[in-house]
Order: structure tokens, then C-alpha cells, then sequence
């Protein structure tokens, strides 16, 4: 045992009391605050019916729990059967199958009683398990032996509590590490065959993780796996630190430590902030250099907190500056040892939990503008606003960026999260919360050794972004392309907004193909999100398709709603697209083919011709129709096809390489008898105000339900230059 220790976590236990006599008919594991899990076969006996009774328990009576905490803290409760998996026999063998119950909590489970942490379980485990009544004294070790089937047999030496009556149901805790790879199941009883009492001695069956995790993913208990936390060996696995670190870690740590009371002090302090246990007795005694070096490579804040305390004393400049720097270059190489002390990462998760509550669109936004040449993590693409769950994933992840390159010669660069941290303190709201955003950045600055010169141009960056006001945004753009013939319900998606003026401002998406009812709420999140921001909502979205999209039908696809973006068990269909938007489509895929088709589009827009072609029987095919666009209807910017779908991509082809900026039609209007359909839209109306037009019809064609008989409308409105970036990047198939 070394000069730091870890404190003995505390254990709590739970159990499934009888009816009769309130003993603990066995014990239970907290998968979460509101469930526990034991045995089927421990509810029987509760409620007084068979051990290994297959059926599910009737009528809604409730089942007595009990909680057990350190010392004599117990609270009891009640909970109701929520998911049966029986006992299943097997023929001729003396365990048997299934037997898990999970019950729900009709109140939540006491703060101190907290839920376990799986891990799979694997030959050869250290295990511990206690009685459901919770005795300390009542603990009994095991070992995971072989694996027959869907469960485990345990073996126990043979001093100490055997697993026996009580036990089942509770959780097999792995003694290494304190996590849980498995739930008791039985003893196996003496004298059974084909087995002799003296080999039955100590031997008791549990189901691993494994088979608890498949056997609740068959009983339907999707949502309260989710909630269960899961660690895998590799995780727990600790190798230590290299023996070439730590070689290289003394040499500084003595030069800065050599001093034992010097390094007592600011070892108690590093102790106390990564809640480890330091030696009360002997006030100057110290760990050894190897011992501290060690430590700060293995704990992953241990590094950082040290350097806190240590950069006061060392101050600004000299030779144990200079120490202190070479400390921190060589942690920043290591893969366990992170950005920020225990306190620094509190304080800054702290204030920008509070941000994600107040202002839920400015982190997204500023990391979007600070780390403009990154790669984001996945929460702050995933949508406009960033989620409370999902700030401290946010730190962690920032932690681990490359610092990139430095902004003044001669310093340090400004690590990604202080970057991101500026420009969050320069836009937010609240001034107090500003000074202490900015203040946070200049501690940890300093303790790093960055330089003041370097904080400030990061800072004058995010002052200069946070000043700008953004013009008005007038529409959402959109650019989808399919992702596969494997899959053509699914999109690859882009978003733009458009500002007044003609800027584009990309909006964070995320990657890979997406429903499109995904596309929908995310355009609308977008749409909501740029109206909080600038108090204005865009009315129009434009959706950029290839001339194999076009018969794509956006605008029916759902936009949700604000409740289930928060709760998804209220989640129900929001307005359509079409009706909540102008929603107009856009191929410069078949503009770009013709090299005039561009200037004619303009050249029709600024003669403002307000006629209409309508393409009937008389002009059915492609070469009618370029004689009448090339004249009479040289000028006309509006086209309106009728006629059946099979000639309706050779028409559209000839409009829009002919400059027509604006195409009409039914997409389910199967011949030219349907032409009537449309006319509800006044399709030869006001043509500025077409867009408007499309989006009542649609609205009324929803709030109808309307069936059979109800034109589609879609429309192509290319208006103005479109410059995006090129087209999507496609991922190698395989």
C-alpha cells in the first residue's frame, strides 16, 4: 500500500421482502433510480407461491423492497412487477434457465443507494455477494467458473459465508474493481445427482451480464437497458504508465519536490482534490517521486491539479517555471492525463451547464465559429441546441483536441476549450457570468504557461465575432442527396440559412444518411433556432436535389414538434413541411449542363414576364416545347407542366437548360385529364406570390387529410445565385 490510498466505497444493498414475516426473501440489484433487478423465483417466494412457479404474477399488488446503506441507514419502500422472465427447467440437470424479474420503484431509490455498474463476466473473477438483509457480515467470496449455457457456475473456498437462502437475486460484485458481472442465481444443493455432496460443497450458479442483458433485450426491456451503465474489461484494465515516462517525470518532479515537506504539503492537497486518503500520522512524511509520478500518469486529473498548486509558488518566470513547463509538455504527450485540474473541470462544467439551460443555441454557435477547422464532437452537430446531458461529454472531448498552433511566436497555443470558452464568455448574456467565463480562462492560461499576449488575440477574435450583427435570415437551404439504392428513404443532408444580401451560413448536421422525418425536424430546429437568435423566422426553405430528386416529396415530410424534441415519449407528427414553409426545390445539377442556361434565367427574371406557358396535349414533347420556349415564349419565367410522369423528366430537363427559372407540376397526375386539380393553386396568378399560394394549398390540403383526386403540387423556383460549397463527400461504400 502506497503513501495515496483509495477511501472503501461505500456498499448499499437491496431486497424483495416476504409477505408473511418481512424477511428477506433474497436480494436485488439497482439497475437505476427507479428499477431493480433480482430473480423471478424471489418474487414467487415473496408473495408465498412455488420457487420456480412459470407464471407472471397476477393483479397489481405491490412488492415490499428494503434499502441497506453503510452503517443502520434502511429505508423500505414498494415496487411493482414490471418485467417476468419465468424459470425455465432443465430436463434432467439440477439448474435451470431464465428467472429475472425487474421491478419498478414506486418512489426513488435513496441517493445513497447507487446503481451498479456491469461489466461481462469472465472465468476466473474475484467475486463478492452479500445476503439481501444487508449484514456486512454476511458477505460471501466466490469465483466464476465454468460457463455452461446461458449461465455461470461459482465456486467458494471453504472458510468464510457460503451463498445460500437470501442470496439470490443480488448482485455478484467484482471485488478488483467493485463493478458487477453477473446476478446469484442458486445454490446447488448437496447430494444431488448426478453429483456427490462432497462436490457440491461451496458450488453455486449465476447468470453473467451477458445473459441478463439478452434475456431483458428478448423480455422487451429496451428503455431500461439503455438507462443501465456498462464498462467494458478493456476499460478497467489499468497497465500503469510507461516505465520511459516516469523516467522521465523524476528528474523534474525532484527538481520542483525534492523537499520532502514542500512535496508533503502539496501532495496532501493533490490528494484531497482527487478524494484520495493521505497518511495522518507523520506531518513531513511524503510518497516517493516514482510513487507521485506514477500517479500523476495514471489519474487522469492528477497532473493538472498538481500544477494548480504548484504554479503560485514557481510564479511567472525562472527556473522552476521553466520546470513546471517541461511537467506539463511531457503530460501533454500522455494519453491518461487530461486538460484540466478536478477544480478547474468542476468550475467549467458549473458555468456552461448554466449556459445550456439559459441560452441552449450559443455553445453550439460559438464552437462553430472558435474551432471553425476542427472536426466538432458529435453533441454539438447532433442539433442546434446543446443538450444539459451533454455538456460534460463536450468538455471531455474538447480536452483531448491538439492545442494546433500558436497564434503569437514564442507561446504556447490556446488550447481548444479556452478557445471555445472566450468566445462562449464574449457572447453570452449575463455579464457576471462573462467576468467569471473570462476569469476561468486566465487561471487556467496562466497555469499552463500561455502567455497573456496569446489569451488576448483569442479574446479580441471572440469580441470581434460576438460584435457582428448577422444580417436577417431569409431562408433555409438544403441539399440532399440520396444515400443508396440499398436504402433510398434515407438522406445525406446539408443546411444552410440565407441571409438578406446573399450570405450563407453553414449549420451543423449529422453525418451519415438520415429519415426523413429526421430532415424535417432538423430543418425546423434550424428555422426555430435562427428566429431566437435574430428574432425573425425564415418563411421559405430551399431544397437542392439532382435531377433524380426531383420527385422527392419534401415538403409532406414531418417537422415534429418542440415537446418531442424533449420528451420523446410525447413525441407526435408536427405540421408537414409544405405547410409550416414556403418550400420551393432547386437543380442546378441540370442548369450547370447548359452553359447559358444561367444568364437566361436572369435574363427572364429582369424582363419580368408575367405570362405562362401551360404544357397541354399541343405541346406534349420535348420538341414542341423548345420551339415554344425559344419563341413565342422567349421571355416567360413560368412554366406549368400537365401530362403523364413517364414524359415529365424530359420536359423539365428542356425548361430549366432553356433558363425557366420557375416550373410547376402534379407529381401524381397521371395524364393531362388531372390538369383541373391545380387549379385550386391558381397556377397563372401573381407569379411572386406562387410560393405563398403552394403553402396554403398545402396547408389546407393537410389540415383535409385529403385523399385520392388531390393534387401534389411541386414546384422549382430558381431565383437568385445559389453558391454552396461542392458537392457532398461520399464515404467509400465499404
Amino acid at each position: 500500500m502506497g503513501w495515496f490510498s483509495r477511501p472503501a466505497a461505500p456498499v448499499s444493498h437491496a431486497a424483495l421482502l416476504r409477505e408473511g414475516d418481512s424477511k428477506a426473501a433474497g436480494a436485488a440489484a439497482l439497475l437505476s433510480p427507479n428499477h431493480l433487478l433480482t430473480c423471478a423465483h424471489v418474487v414467487n417466494d415473496a408473495v408465498g407461491r412455488d420457487l420456480l412457479c412459470a407464471e407472471r404474477p397476477t393483479g397489481e399488488k405491490s412488492l415490499r423492497i428494503a434499502f441497506h446503506g453503510s452503517g443502520k441507514t434502511s429505508r423500505y419502500g414498494l415496487a411493482r412487477l414490471s418485467v417476468w422472465v419465468a424459470p425455465e427447467p432443465r430436463s434432467g440437470d439440477v439448474v435451470w434457465d431464465g428467472d429475472l424479474a425487474v421491478l419498478e420503484l414506486e418512489e426513488t431509490a435513496p441517493e445513497w443507494a447507487t446503481p451498479v455498474v456491469w461489466r461481462d463476466m469472465t472465468e476466473g473473477l474475484e467475486l463478492r455477494a452479500w445476503h439481501g438483509g444487508g449484514v456486512g457480515i454476511t458477505y460471501a467470496d466466490t469465483v466464476a467458473g465454468f460457463r455452461d449455457g446461458p449461465g455461470c457456475y461459482l465456486d467458494g473456498s471453504l472458510t468464510g459465508a457460503a451463498i445460500g437462502p437470501g442470496y439470490s437475486g443480488g448482485p455478484l460484485r467484482v471485488k478488483s474493481d467493485r463493478t458487477v458481472a453477473g446476478l446469484v442465481i442458486a445454490q446447488v444443493m448437496p447430494g444431488q445427482d448426478p453429483l456427490r455432496a462432497q462436490e457440491t460443497v461451496r458450488r453455486s450458479w449465476a447468470l453473467p451480464w451477458q445473459t441478463v442483458r439478452e434475456r431483458l433485450t428478448r423480455a422487451g426491456a429496451h428503455d431500461i437497458l439503455a438507462g443501465c451503465e456498462v464498462v467494458t474489461p478493456d476499460h478497467l484494465a489499468c497497465t500503469g504508465p510507461a516505465e520511459d515516462s516516469v523516467r522521465q517525470l523524476v528528474p523534474l518532479l525532484r527538481a520542483l519536490l525534492d523537499d520532502t515537506a514542500r512535496r508533503a504539503d502539496h501532495c496532501r492537497h493533490l490528494a484531497a482534490g482527487l478524494g484520495l486518503e493521505a497518511p495522518s500520522g507523520g506531518e513531513h512524511s511524503a510518497p516517493t517521486l516514482d510513487e507521485l509520478a506514477t500517479l500523476l500518469l495514471t489519474e487522469e486529473r492528477a497532473l493538472a491539479t498538481l500544477t494548480e498548486s504548484l504554479t503560485p509558488v514557481v510564479g511567472g518566470h525562472g527556473g522552476d517555471r521553466t520546470r513546471l513547463n517541461g511537467l506539463l509538455a511531457l503530460g501533454r504527450v500522455e494519453p491518461a492525463v487530461r486538460l484540466l485540474s478536478t477544480t478547474e473541470h468542476e468550475q467549467l462544467h458549473t458555468a456552461l451547464l448554466k449556459v445550456a439551460v439559459d441560452e441552449p443555441e450559443l455553445i453550439p454557435r460559438a464552437a462553430q465559429e472558435a474551432l471553425r477547422l476542427l472536426e466538432l464532437p458529435e453533441a454539438l452537430t447532433r442539433s442546434p441546441r446543446l443538450a444539459q446531458t451533454d455538456v460534460d461529454a463536450v468538455v471531455r472531448a474538447l480536452e483531448e483536441y491538439p492545442d494546433g498552433r500558436a497564434a503569437t511566436a514564442g507561446s504556447l497555443p490556446v488550447p481548444a476549450l479556452l478557445r471555445l470558452a472566450e468566445f462562449v464568455a464574449a457572447a453570452v448574456a449575463d455579464p457576471d457570468r462573462r467576468w467569471w467565463l473570462r476569469a476561468w480562462c486566465e487561471r487556467v492560461a496562466g497555469r499552463l504557461g500561455i502567455s497573456v499576449a496569446a489569451l488576448a488575440e483569442r479574446r479580441a477574435d471572440a469580441e470581434a465575432w460576438a460584435a457582428r450583427v448577422p444580417a436577417p435570415v431569409t431562408q433555409v437551404i438544403v441539399r440532399l442527396h440520396r444515400a443508396g439504392d440499398v436504402d433510398p428513404d434515407r438522406f445525406l443532408c446539408e443546411i444552410w440559412l440565407g441571409h438578406k444580401g446573399g450570405a450563407r451560413t453553414a449549420v451543423a448536421t449529422p453525418e451519415g444518411p438520415l429519415a426523413s422525418g429526421e430532415i424535417g425536424r432538423l430543418i425546423r430546429q434550424t428555422a426555430d433556432g435562427s428566429e431566437a437568435e435574430s428574432g425573425r423566422a425564415p418563411t421559405r426553405v430551399d431544397v437542392v436535389v439532382k435531377a433524380d430528386g426531383l420527385d422527392i416529396p419534401v415538403d409532406e415530410w414531418d417537422t415534429g414538434n418542440v415537446l418531442g424534441d424533449l420528451f420523446p415519449e410525447l413525441a407526435e407528427p408536427g405540421k408537414p413541411l409544405g405547410g409550416r414553409y414556403q418550400v420551393t426545390l432547386r437543380c442546378p445539377d441540370l442548369t450547370s449542363r447548359v452553359p447559358t442556361a444561367a444568364s437566361e434565367m436572369r435574363r427572364r427574371w429582369a424582363v419580368g414576364g408575367e405570362g405562362t406557358l401551360v404544357v397541354d396535349e399541343s405541346c406534349h414533347d420535348i420538341t414542341s416545347l423548345h420551339e415554344l420556349l425559344d419563341e413565342p415564349h422567349r421571355d416567360t419565367a413560368r412554366v406549368v407542366l400537365h401530362g403523364p410522369p413517364e414524359r415529365r423528366p424530359q420536359l423539365l430537363t428542356v425548361c430549366l437548360a432553356m433558363g425557366v427559372p420557375v416550373v410547376l407540376w402534379d407529381r401524381d397526375a397521371e395524364s393531362h385529364k388531372d390538369a383541373p386539380r391545380m387549379d385550386p393553386l391558381d397556377p397563372s396568378g401573381p407569379l411572386d406570390k406562387l410560393p405563398r399560394r403552394l403553402q396554403e394549398f398545402r396547408m389546407s390540403q393537410y389540415a383535409a387529410s385529403a385523399s385520392d383526386g388531390v393534387a401534389r403540387p411541386a414546384l422549382i423556383w430558381e431565383e437568385g445565385e445559389l453558391a454552396l460549397p461542392g458537392p457532398l463527400r461520399l464515404a467509400d461504400p465499404s
